[in-house]
């Protein structure tokens, strides 16, 4: 794959809504499914399927300790987010307003 294709898999990772709430508990702490499960409200199947994507697209690590499995963030994904951050600190009302995706966004005609 080149660059471009990379970028967008990774950013199509980023852009669920369940992954970004499982990220944001990621960035403060390490997790098991059941905590994902208790602090975003996901099933545990959906929990799962998440994490496992996460893990999959290289944006999660995992690591066995004994029966559990413990999630936290691959190196790099929290400085990312950080520069993200600035960015939606700088832009945001126009990102939120985005035609395409944003609230603004253009409504097909019926």
């Amino acid at each position: 794959m080149d660059a471009i294709a990379l970028r967008t898999v990774l950013f199509h990772g980023l852009s669920d809504p369940s992954r970004q709430r499982i990220i944001s508990l990621l960035r403060r702490r390490s997790a098991r499914v059941t905590d994902v499960v208790a602090a975003t409200g996901l099933s545990q199947p959906n929990a799962s399927t998440h994490l496992a994507c996460l893990w999959e697209c290289g944006l999660a690590e995992r690591d066995r300790r004994g029966r559990e499995v413990h999630y936290s963030l691959a190196d790099g994904v929290d400085e990312l987010l950080a520069v993200a951050d600035a960015l939606l600190d700088r832009a945001g009302e126009r990102i939120e307003s985005c035609p395409n995706y944003g609230r603004g966004r253009r409504r097909d005609a019926a």
